[in-house]
Parts: structure tokens; sequence; C-alpha cells
């Protein structure tokens, strides 16, 4: 007896909106600008430097027409293809088994259109795969919603064949696109951008803006003589030194949080606006940071680590899908936390200071070094100066392991390290060496059980 075939839905592939060779051009205009600089224009004169500029605009609107020609999209079965390329023909299948987070992202001449760019982010990916760049918003937020169905959906029940639609053979099943209902979604937070602005003031580059300011006047008003080439290095390291705090405000502002059965969705932006899409099973672990100077006002952010994200650590900020809460106070911290962690109270963890000998590895900053075990959870807490503590959920341990270093192996102590998928995890360090051992093995049974439990 044959296996029953299965019959993947023809849908037809779709192209990119219409505007979007013009919305690429917008941009390759400021790259040929920025590539031609101004010593170009001083050696040619403002005419031939327009006129080079036009030309070589009118060749990168006529490669984004061909690219836009030539690239479509459409679901088949469990896959998103993309299909792009003139001379090399490219196709890209994205298994939505892969699927980690969804971002409709709409930069400023996308929301002056109506427009707006689909990201997913996939396990493993180096970067965002799949930019549809660029698509109506409602054909966006549909294809999201389809994509996180079909991410989560249940294969084919075999009865199906049973119930096959006229014109399809006995024993056939064919997999069509499930109709994409509108998802209810319950608010959690929104921040308020008046916090949102102080506490980029309350950072150390905007109080030492002022002293910048004061050196650049006293330049002026004392100096004999000074240079361009000075002045114009020091108002860039300024400018340099408030990139940071000024690009958190944009991105964050109007930040608003919400959740629905599986998912959380964010939306914030000034400039850029963005929804992003992270579904709860995907979540490795949350940290909640205390900058220093927020603790003033009680302050703390939250932050998520998901599995499969692009970029490490060292991007924070920068256009990661990893915000939880920007700012606020422990209260709302609390509240988000058992959210995304049921059962998980941020206020109430449990933390065991390292041995006294470990204060001649932290001095100052052993006091702060704490670990602890919940029912739910592993907690770390670290920082002197910017308090942090990570909780990673037991079934997201992927490994466990002991390290010592020299100074560790005089001391008799050890750092146990719990290793999530795609993220930092958390680590206790310094621990007394038996604690250590008896930790890890703790770790290793507790994630267990909760692997078999899922």
């Amino acid at each position: 007896m044959e296996p029953s075939s299965v019959v993947v839905s023809a849908e037809p592939r779709r192209r990119l909106h219409p505007l979007s060779p013009l919305l690429h051009s917008a941009k390759s205009l400021v790259v040929i600008v920025a590539a031609l600089s101004w010593s170009t224009l001083s050696r040619v004169g403002l005419g031939r430097f327009s006129l080079l500029v036009l030309v070589l605009l009118m060749g990168a609107a006529a490669l984004s027409v061909i690219s836009w020609f030539n690239t479509g999209y459409h679901v088949v079965g469990r896959e998103l293809r993309i299909h792009e390329g003139l001379l090399w023909r490219r196709t890209r299948a994205i298994p939505l088994e892969r699927l980690q987070a969804v971002e409709v992202v709409r930069p400023l001449l996308a929301q002056l259109t109506g427009l707006a760019e689909l990201r997913l982010e996939v396990v493993g990916g180096g970067k965002a795969e799949a930019p549809l760049a660029y698509v109506s918003v409602a054909d966006a937020v549909a294809l999201r919603d389809r994509l996180l169905q079909l991410a989560g959906r249940a294969p084919v029940p075999a009865e199906a064949a049973a119930r096959a639609p006229e014109g399809v053979e006995p024993g056939t099943v064919p997999v069509v696109a499930p109709p994409v209902a509108a998802v209810p979604q319950r608010p959690l937070h929104a921040v308020s951008n008046r916090d949102l602005i102080v506490s980029q003031l309350l950072t150390p580059q905007a109080l030492f803006l002022p002293f910048g300011l004061a050196f650049v006047v006293a330049q002026f008003l004392y100096e004999a003589s000074y240079g361009f080439i000075a002045i114009a290095s020091t108002l860039t390291a300024m400018a340099g030194v408030i990139l940071q705090p000024a690009r958190r405000v944009l991105e964050d502002w109007n930040f608003r949080l919400a959740r629905d059965a599986a998912a959380l969705r964010a939306r914030h932006g000034l400039l850029e606006t963005r929804a992003q899409t992270v579904p709860l099973d995907r979540v490795q672990a949350v940290t909640a940071v205390w900058p220093l100077l927020w603790r003033v006002r009680g302050w703390l952010r939250l932050r998520l680590d998901v599995a499969g994200y692009s970029g490490g650590p060292e991007q924070e900020g920068r256009n990661r899908p990893d915000r939880l809460l920007p700012v606020g106070d422990l209260s709302t911290a609390r509240a988000v936390v058992l959210e995304v962690l049921p059962g998980v109270d941020l206020a109430a963890l449990p933390f065991g200071a390292p041995p006294r000998r470990a204060r001649w590895k932290h001095p100052l900053a052993r006091a702060v070094l704490g670990a602890g075990l919940t029912p739910e959870v592993f907690a770390v807490r670290s920082g002197l100066l910017a308090r942090q503590v990570s909780v990673v959920p037991y079934a997201r341990i992927q490994s466990v392991r002991v390290v010592q270093g020299p100074i560790q192996r005089r001391l008799r102590l050890a750092t146990v390290h719990a290793d999530t998928a795609g993220s930092p995890g958390a680590a206790a360090v310094d621990r007394d060496l038996a604690e250590a051992w008896e930790l890890a093995a703790e770790l290793t049974a507790r994630a267990r059980a909760a692997r078999l439990a899922r």
C-alpha cells in the first residue's frame, strides 16, 4: 500500500509594494552623497557634482526596479520562500519551526508612505532573515500573524484525508493557508516618555556633557588662537558621548508592552517604529539591571535573552528585540516578570553570598554577589555600580559548567555556569568548591526534570 501523499498549496508569489524601489533609491541617495564627499564637490563644482549624483541615483533606481521585478515571496506548507536575483536566481526557504521572533519595522520614510518592513529572527541566524522591504502595513501584520500561527500549528492529521475537498485524490492531504484571526492582546505596561527622558539624563554621558560644553566655551573665550580641527574634534567627541542616550530615547519612545496567549508584543520607536513579537516559549532568561544613578528614583530596566537572536550582548540597545521594560519601578518590574515567568517574584529571590575568603577577589563587591534556587528558576546577582539580577528557568538550561581559575584554585573557589541557547545564561561566581559541585549537580537534575515535564 503506497503512503499517502501530501499536496502543498501552490500559493502564488507576491511582490513587494510598488513603492519599494522609490524608498530604496531614497536610501541610496544618502549613501551616494556620503561616498562622493565634500572634496569631490570642491573639485568638480556644484553643477557637475549634482549631475554626477543624479546619474548615480538613476542607476541605483534602475537596479531597485529590476530587483523589485525579480523579488517575490510566498508561504509553501510550513516554509516562507523568498525568490530574488536576475542573473543568479536565489531561493531562500525559511522553516517556520526555527522562527524565534517577528518584527514589523517602519523607518521614517516607510511611515511617510504607509509601508513597513518585516524581519524574522530564526535559530542560528547571523542576522535578521527575510527582510521583506517594503510591504503595506496591513500585509506585514497579516503575514506576521500567519507565520506565527504556522510556526506553532500542529501537523494536519491523517484523518483529514477523509475530508479532502472535491478534486483532490483520496489519501492526499492539502496544506492550505489557515485563516488569520485577530489575536486578542492584553496590555501589560506603557512607559512614560517623561520617565524615559529623565532616565537617560541620569547617565554618566549626560552628566559629563556640561563639562564638555564648558571646555568648548573656554576654548573660544580664553584661547588667543584655536584650530578648527581641534574644535571640530571636541564637538564630534561630545556628539559621540550623547549618541547612546539619544538613541535609547528615540528607540524606546512610546514603549508599549502587551501579551497574548503565547507571545509578548512590544511597540516602540519615534523616527523608526517597531512592533516586535516574541513567543514566550523562546525566552531563555530575564535580566534586571539597576544603574547606579537610577537607584535614586528606584528605577530599573528589564531585558530578555531569547534563543536565536543575531548578535551578542554587546549589541544591546542596537535594534535587538530584547526589550522587556526600558525603565520602571520595582512593582512594575515584578508584575512584568510574573507575566513572562509565572511564579517568579523578582523581589523575593533567595541569594546566598560567596564564602568570606572570596573577599580576596572581590574586596568591595563580595556582599553584592549571590546565587540561589527557587522552584522555577536559577537566580544570580552581581554588579557593584550597576546591580544586575539574572533568572534562568530550569527548562532552558542547556549545559552546566564548573570553572576554576588559578586564583580560585588557591582559594578553593569555583564558578558555576548555567548555559542557555544563544544567550550568556547565568553564572554563580566564586562559590565554595564543594558547594559549586553540589549546585552543578542540582541544576543538572532540575533542568532534566523540567525538560521531561514540558
